[in-house]
């Protein structure tokens, strides 16, 4: 017996298709229905690849006691937060602003009457045990609360409403020009500061907070060379730790120590398209460490493998956990990643064995679970010896020599990859659909990566996946956030006009003679402004102004978390096009966007490094105009403020003109002249 999610597009919602638990989709009906009976509505908000999620749906959410409570005195609601980030980030708030912290699942108990939230908390066990009371006992409670406390409720709801309002709507703060520089060299430290190696808890990516401070390492800030010393740092950490799949590729979540050594094995698109970005950022800005393009071609390979499409955009995510046999009752974490010793002994020759261990974190006792995640233990090349080590691991995971497999398909859920007859291990479910937002920071990443190592293949990788979305995810003239199997669905969100832009932006930088990219971007930066700039406040909604209607407030996201703030990445991507174009309308809008935000950036440069790198392009924004032949050289280089223009008809005697924002230099004479200026525009200010 299945309920109403069974008939989901989503994969994370059919997940919970055979749940007892009458759940309902987020819809009108739904919120309707609840006000009718005057039922609190029960949000659970997850994704399809959150290893908790997966837990409690497979105990709490799937106990039969728990579901006859539920369904009689609440109304269930699954929200995907792939699919609604708007929803995902309003709650989410509310939940650290009751309990200081956040996470998923997010369960939050909701007022029918105006969806205001009065109670939240993250996993909840089906019986009482980490110091966490039993769910049925949370769901007893919290009924017999919203029965008989009418008036406390009241006032709680009050106090997070308002909350809620008083941080959606900043004060404005002073004009950007006040204090730029000291401004600029604040969020510089504090993201140096976040990023600085620690000797306790997860290790995450970061990443706008990681390419923040290798943007700073430009300028004579006081300790600039720990700061390059410190970015250096942490993408040795990411290209030679377990976090980096050194066997097929691809980058893991984070690791659970700070060591960056056992990682939570779910691959998410959105971070390894940045980490592929700031690699070839780090290569261009002189370390040229060999881990780095080693891990940036075997990610691509793996995208090209596991995450492609046949219509060439890229898949949303693989599952942290997999089956070690068709006959499993649940998957295992990491399975599909990990070696027992026995194993290694099994695949490889005595002296491969000798050398992996040698450079990689390979003991017989192991370093997750008794089994080994792989961690190399040294920068630099690999051996020729390691590399067929490696390629043997891969064939026994895959079935397949690595120079053989160009593609492996998907398992799309937990029944297709027990019944599939896979000629190595098991894989992780693959969350196959298609996120706008995911997909353009790879985009990105391929992009940047194709100029930097001379790659044309990355390049064109990212090129179909952008025509896939030009092409398939305009509705009625309307951009759309989702696809699944061919069908767009759901209305783009801040994210999404944001980073596609970029993405097209980013092409358009490999091949500047082109202009298809920069005529499209412009073309969506007039719908992004039409349905999503807020005329009174400055910045972008997280909504279109038509798709907010189920909203209890609407926000405009500042906040850099596992990906780059949508107004960060946007007021970039104003000052870009104002280059670009010189329609100076885009220097408007970035200017009220950056004064919009000013307050937060003053007060919490750590909440928003993307801000501080749009303040870094409206203070140093350079347009390069020359030949191709000039500007294809220049490509390569870390310039992170540039953007380049191909025209014919320079000067006499000229190889180039720089413009610095508003003006611009005297022609360059020779090809030093034109490097130089370029050079200085990037730290002017």
């Amino acid at each position: 017996m299945t309920n109403r999610l069974a008939e989901a597009q989503s994969l994370y919602l059919r997940k919970h298709a055979e749940n007892p638990i009458d759940w309902w989709p987020w819809c009108d009906e739904a919120l309707a229905t609840a006000r009718g009976q005057n039922k609190p509505i029960f949000l659970s908000i997850g994704y399809s690849s959150c290893h908790w999620c997966t837990v409690m749906e497979g105990e709490a959410f799937s106990d039969s006691a728990i579901a006859e409570y539920m369904n009689t005195n609440f109304l269930p609601i699954k929200v995907d937060r792939e699919e609604r980030p708007d929803l995902d980030s309003i709650y989410m708030q509310a939940l650290q602003m009751m309990s200081g912290q956040g996470g998923w699942p997010l369960n939050v108990f909701l007022s029918p009457d105006d969806l205001v939230p009065f109670y939240a908390g993250t996993y909840f066990p089906l019986e009482a045990r980490y110091g966490r009371p039993g769910f049925l006992q949370v769901l007893q409670a919290l009924r017999r609360y919203y029965d008989t406390e009418k008036a406390d409720l009241s006032q709680r709801k009050a106090v997070i409403i308002e909350s809620l309002l008083t941080s959606a709507v900043l004060q404005n703060g002073a004009a950007p020009e006040v204090q730029e520089h000291e401004l600029l060299q604040q969020g510089w430290e504090t993201s140096t500061g976040i990023i600085t190696p620690n000797q306790s808890g997860n290790s995450f990516p970061m990443i706008p907070y990681t390419e923040l401070a290798l943007r700073g390492t430009r300028f004579m800030f006081p300790s600039r060379d720990d700061g390059k010393q410190i970015c250096t740092q942490r993408g040795l950490d990411l290209a030679l730790g377990g976090i980096y799949d050194h066997v097929g590729g691809g980058f893991h979540r984070y690791t659970v120590d700070p060591t960056w050594t056992v990682p939570h094995f779910e691959k998410m698109l959105y971070d390894n398209g940045q980490i592929v970005e700031y690699l070839a950022n780090l290569w261009s800005n002189k370390v040229q460490e060999p881990a780095f393009a080693r891990a940036v071609a075997g990610t691509v390979e793996w995208l090209q493998r596991e995450m492609t499409a046949p219509e060439g955009y890229f898949y949303a995510a693989q599952d942290a956990d997999s089956f070690t046999s068709p006959t499993d009752v649940e998957p295992e974490e990491g399975a599909f990643y990990v070696w027992s010793y026995s194993e290694l002994e099994q695949l490889l020759k005595s002296e491969e064995l000798t050398e992996l261990q040698q450079q990689f974190t390979v003991t017989p006792q192991g370093n997750f679970e008794g089994k080994n995640v792989l961690q190399r233990r040294h920068p630099g090349e690999l051996s020729t010896t390691l590399e067929t080590a490696l390629g043997k691991l891969f064939a026994a995971r895959y079935g397949e020599k690595p120079e053989s497999l160009k593609t492996f398909p998907p398992a799309s859920n937990n029944q297709e990859a027990k019944t599939v007859n896979w000629p190595g291990r098991i894989p992780s479910v693959t969350d196959t659909k298609m996120i706008v937002a995911w997909n353009s920071l790879m985009i990105s990443g391929l992009a940047r990566a194709s100029g930097v190592f001379q790659q044309p293949l990355y390049a064109e990788i990212a090129a179909g996946a952008a025509k896939f979305i030009l092409e398939h995810q305009f509705v009625d003239g309307r951009f759309h956030r989702l696809n699944y199997q061919g069908q767009p669905h759901i209305l783009a969100q801040s994210e999404d006009y944001a980073f596609f832009i970029k993405a097209l932006l980013d092409l358009q930088a490999c091949i500047p003679e082109e202009k298809y990219w920069l005529e499209k971007a412009i073309a969506l930066q007039t719908e992004f402004n039409e349905y999503l700039w807020s005329i009174e406040l400055g910045g972008y909604y997280n909504t279109a102004s038509d798709a907010s209607q189920d909203l209890i407030v609407r926000e405009r996201s500042y906040a850099d978390n596992a990906t780059p703030s949508a107004n960060g990445i946007a007021i970039a991507n104003l000052v870009r096009l104002a280059l670009l174009t010189d329609n100076l309308h885009y220097l408007d809008l970035a200017e009220q966007a950056l004064k919009a935000f000013s307050s937060v950036m003053r007060s919490a440069p750590q909440a928003c490094p993307s801000l501080f790198t749009a303040l870094d392009w409206y203070r140093n924004a350079t347009l390069i105009r020359s030949t191709t032949d000039q500007i294809i050289p220049l490509i390569p280089q870390y310039l992170p403020v540039s953007v380049f223009s191909v025209i014919s008809n320079l000067p006499a005697g000229s190889v180039g003109l720089v413009c610095q924002g508003l003006q611009c230099l005297e022609p360059a004479a020779s090809d030093e002249q034109l490097l130089q200026q370029v050079q200085q525009s990037q730290i002017r200010a």
